[in-house]
């Protein structure tokens, strides 16, 4: 009787237990006070740790909590190490030291001609991005892709083919775009001088025989004044009474940058025509019939050109 009765009360108990049990799940889903929670049962270790009943929401979203925490801090390494926009998937190397550069040789142009160059700058409307009066240049022969280890052949080269030339005179001409049909994207000005075209044929040439590339494009001597960036309307041709003297060319070198090209003069070269030396004067006429004439002289009557003079008084200087 008493095995029965025990098992009785457990299965009395049991239906109890359940319907608590739901009772605090509805009560946490549906936000209301939580029910007292039932005293902890005794074991052979002793009591069981009391629960807190109103703190049972706080601790069902502890978990939650460690997960978003655990998650940000993930989105946040992955963060550090994404690469750059322009490395296309590939991580980016910590320090980027490049091997190559872009390269010119190149005419300056003083402040004389570039204060002028400016003013007619001015009259530009629209989405032109104009060229800076330190930046302004003749190029005479451009290099896309240079190896930085051998920036001292392109300084040996210049510095030998602008040694046997003399001074230039640069003058300017008209303003012109490139290209000139349809949309420019480059308004220029002409540039002429005597000597010039054969000087950037013979740098170009040089440059192929080291074995390095030069731009395909015809040499064309300008000065750019500003490069189209969106719509904007032509002017009307300029014309520039402008020029000066060249006393040598430059090596620069072409950084890229969001607002424009910098350059970076590397190099200078100096027009140093090797001169003769100047012949001795010839004796005046005074100083060759400064002798007067001895008697059997005076007697002579042969009056050619031979006998008039010394041979060697008549040849050319």
């Amino acid at each position: 009787m008493k095995i029965r009765k025990s098992q009785t009360r457990q299965k009395a108990e049991k239906p109890q237990g359940s319907d608590l049990n739901a009772a605090l799940k509805i009560r946490l889903e549906g936000n209301l006070p939580a029910a007292p929670a039932p005293a902890p049962k005794a074991t052979p270790e002793g009591p069981l740790p009391q629960r807190d009943g109103p703190r049972a929401p706080e601790r069902a979203a502890a978990p939650r909590r460690a997960q978003e925490q655990k998650a940000s801090a993930e989105f946040n390494r992955r963060q550090e190490k994404r690469p750059s926009p322009g490395s296309r998937g590939r991580p980016a190397p910590e320090e980027h030291t490049p091997t190559n550069g872009r390269f010119f040789y190149a005419l300056k142009v003083p402040a004389s001609v570039t204060g002028p160059l400016a003013e007619a700058q001015r009259k530009l409307k629209g989405n032109w991005r104009t060229t800076g009066r330190d930046q302004m240049h003749v190029t005479l022969c451009y290099l896309p892709s240079v190896p930085l280890a051998r920036v001292a052949e392109l300084k040996a080269l210049g510095a030998r083919l602008t040694q046997n030339l003399g001074p230039m005179d640069v003058k300017l001409r008209g303003t012109g775009y490139f290209p000139n049909e349809g949309s420019p994207r480059v308004w220029f000005v002409k540039v002429e001088a005597e000597g010039l075209d054969e000087l950037a044929a013979a740098l170009r040439a040089g440059v192929h025989e080291l074995g390095l590339e030069t731009e395909d494009m015809g040499f064309k001597a300008h000065i750019t004044l500003a490069r189209k960036k969106g719509p904007a309307p032509r002017l009307q041709p300029l014309l520039f009474e402008l020029g000066w003297t060249a006393g040598g060319a430059t090596l620069q070198r072409s950084h890229l940058q969001k607002t424009g090209p910098v350059y970076e003069q590397v190099s200078t070269f100096r027009f140093q025509e090797q001169t003769q030396p100047a012949a001795p004067p010839d004796p005046s006429p005074a100083e060759q019939t400064s002798t007067p004439p001895t008697p059997d002289t005076a007697t002579n009557t042969d009056h050619s050109p031979s006998s008039a003079a010394p041979p060697e008084a008549q040849e050319p200087a």
